[in-house]
């Protein structure tokens, strides 16, 4: 089993972004995390999760994800995603990132655990600390399909 703990963060929404992951397997650990110098904290726990799920080379593997993210729990396991994919994302943001998302969530076995935030996870902990360093941070990058009012 894979476990993916996820975070994201914006500083001000919209405003400086990052994410952070933490991938356990067995006993390896992967840390990623990355800043973005426009965007919403709903696309960086969205973006948590897909990098999360891509940095993972083993196609059907079993994925536990810790979020504290309802919204993009809820999404997927309320089954509201794929209503909206049909829908073509009609009234519905962030369709760049939840059509990659889909992509990527096909490959593996992926279940949901909902995580509260800031209640002293160390996992969750550590990538609440990853994302706001990221969004803090220097070189920061663009979040292309935001900053050019593509992301609804």
């Amino acid at each position: 089993m894979i476990v993916i703990y996820t975070d994201g963060s914006s500083k001000g929404n919209p405003g400086r972004g990052g994410y952070g992951v933490v991938l356990k397997y067995k006993e390896h650990r992967k840390e990623l995390s990355e800043g973005f110098r426009k965007t919403t904290n709903n696309r960086m726990e969205l973006l948590a999760v897909i990098k999360g799920l891509e940095a993972i080379t083993k196609p059907n593997a079993p994925v536990t994800v810790y979020s504290d993210s309802k919204y993009v729990i809820d999404s997927v396991e309320k089954g509201w995603l794929w209503g909206w994919i049909k829908k073509d994302f009609k009234g519905k943001k962030n369709k760049d990132l939840w059509l990659r998302f889909a992509e990527i969530y096909k490959v593996h076995r992926v279940s949901f655990q909902w995580v509260k935030g800031h209640a002293g996870v160390p996992e969750n902990e550590r990538c609440d600390e990853l994302a706001v360093n990221a969004a803090d941070g220097g070189g920061l990058i663009a979040d292309v399909a935001f900053e050019n009012g593509i992301n609804d």
